[in-house]
């Protein structure tokens, strides 16, 4: 991802920074939209739990997990 170091003076430009904003190129065509950290995260969280039931991360937390360092050093050549 790329960052853009935003200066007071565009920042006042831009109603503070601290609500959802579309930015528009001179003929109003949209370019994109810009979302506060705090919303962003609540969004991402709201979508990530649509992607994995409660039930099947129970189910995955139940599940044996990783093998023994012994193995893996096997699986790559190494004793």
């Amino acid at each position: 991802m790329t960052k853009v170091i935003v200066d007071e003076t565009l920042r006042s430009k831009l109603n503070g920074l601290n609500a959802e904003l579309e930015l528009c190129d001179e003929s109003g065509q949209a370019l994109g939209h810009f979302l506060p950290v705090e919303f962003y995260k609540k969004l991402m969280c709201a979508w990530l739990n649509t992607q994995v039931t409660d039930e099947e991360l129970a189910r995955i937390s139940q599940e044996p997990a990783g093998r023994p360092l012994a193995e893996i050093w096997k699986s790559l050549g190494r004793t």
